[in-house]
């Protein structure tokens, strides 16, 4: 088989796929209307604030699936991975429509949705990268952004179903229509043959090559993983505390109608989608830790101007969310390939399981922190503040990293 040609239609499946996992960040726009008709069904007032705890949890367990479907995908290939995890995706947010408490959407939503969720990512950028390693900046930034793109087209095609049919429809709907489409373009993904390399491309020397794969196991026992792990979180982290919060924090913090910050949270989103593909194709050309250095100190800019913002400041307040879009996607696009070259391609898929970890944490800690930092001052100004002090963490690390590979070097 010409792998040269299907390695192209792989990566379209799986920019496919993750365009439509990327779904789960469609929650801003469902968890409104669900924690109203919650409070209608039990007589208990809910707010989306309320309801932050489910996508909490979804955003938190993927990584225990990327592992565990790691293994499964670096030995018999990607196919099985994401039908199975497919199924538990679509069949979590079809359920969510059927949701009577919180409780349920914790099972549905946060839990059968959030780990079909970990399989698939995982599968698709896996093999992506392993079947570009001539472009695996570029392909990392494309997998990624695909998935980050879900949350600017998703969110008004669930609007529309919400207005027309409601929101328990809106979940069953979304959940069958992208169950289908994952199933079948799994149906394309296969395993990279050991022995593939791209025309017109130079592999590293054989002996060099064994020397840079190392399995989980290997891989924990380096010092540079924990830098790495821990720069993941840093970077990830001032994003992910405002993502499941963005509506809300335009409407608070400047004063935007609803119909305003539905807006901004798209401007997020677009820019988080352009970071994945520009840092991508950057890291490629100048270094992986050139880049996300760079978009630690963008991230300290942009939290600045959040931090400086006031009513009215609309300006200001989309400037500054345009930027931590950017380095949120920097981290995201940059960070699969970033593994696959620290620690070879051959056992990627678990060891970026392992290294998503970092993700999950920022995950949970972030919207945890945003959460009490309101309730406690009625203001989101010391969460910037937090944020902040994280990415010049993110920084120090970028350092860190840097002399511990030169200090390997020698």
């Amino acid at each position: 088989m010409n792998y040269n040609k299907k390695r192209w239609l792989i990566l379209i499946a799986s920019c496919f796929i993750n365009l439509c996992i990327g779904s789960l960040y469609a929650w801003s726009v469902l968890s409104t209307p669900m924690a109203e008709y919650l409070s209608q069904l039990t007589g208990v007032t809910l707010t989306a604030r309320d309801l932050s705890i489910v996508f909490v949890i979804a955003n938190s367990v993927g990584p225990i699936t990327m592992i565990t479907g790691g293994t499964i995908n670096d030995t018999l290939g990607p196919k099985l991975v994401i039908l199975i995890g497919g199924i538990m995706f679509g069949g979590g947010m079809f359920l969510s429509g059927y949701a009577k408490s919180v409780s349920f959407l914790i099972g549905t939503y946060s839990l059968l949705l959030g780990l079909g969720l970990g399989m698939v990512y995982g599968a698709t950028i896996s093999t992506s990268i392993k079947f570009f390693p001539d472009k695996r900046g570029l392909v990392g930034g494309l997998t990624t952004a695909t998935f980050g793109i879900s949350s600017v087209i998703i969110p008004p095609v669930a609007a529309m179903i919400i207005s027309t049919a409601g929101v328990t429809s809106a979940f069953k709907i979304i959940g069958i229509v992208f169950a289908v489409i994952i199933c079948i373009s799994s149906l394309i993904m296969e395993k990279c043959p050991a022995d593939f390399v791209p025309e017109g491309y130079t592999p590293p020397a054989a002996g060099k090559q064994a020397a840079i794969n190392k399995n989980w196991k290997e891989m924990l026992k380096t010092p540079v993983f924990y830098v790495m792990i821990l720069l993941l979180t840093c970077g990830a982290f001032s994003a992910l505390m405002f993502i499941p919060m963005a509506s809300p924090l335009a409407q608070n913090i400047v004063g935007m109608s609803t119909v305003s910050a539905t807006a901004a949270v798209s401007t997020l989103a677009l820019f988080n989608v352009l970071g994945r593909v520009l840092a991508g194709s950057v890291s490629d050309k100048i270094g992986r830790i050139n880049t996300l250095a760079l978009a630690c100190v963008l991230s300290v800019i942009g939290l600045l101007m959040l931090y400086f913002c006031g009513k009215g400041d609309v300006v200001l307040f989309y400037v500054a969310i345009s930027i931590i879009g950017i380095c949120f996607g920097a981290f995201m696009g940059v960070f699969p390939g970033f593994t696959a070259d620290q620690f070879g391609p051959k056992n990627n898929s678990v060891n970026y399981g392992i290294m998503f970890i970092g993700f999950a944490l920022a995950g949970y800690v972030g919207p945890t922190i945003l959460n009490n930092i309101y309730a406690a001052a009625g203001n989101y100004k010391n969460a910037f503040l937090t944020a902040i002090a994280i990415s010049l963490a993110g920084l120090m690390l970028s350092f860190i990293y840097t002399q511990i590979n030169k200090t390997e070097k020698k």
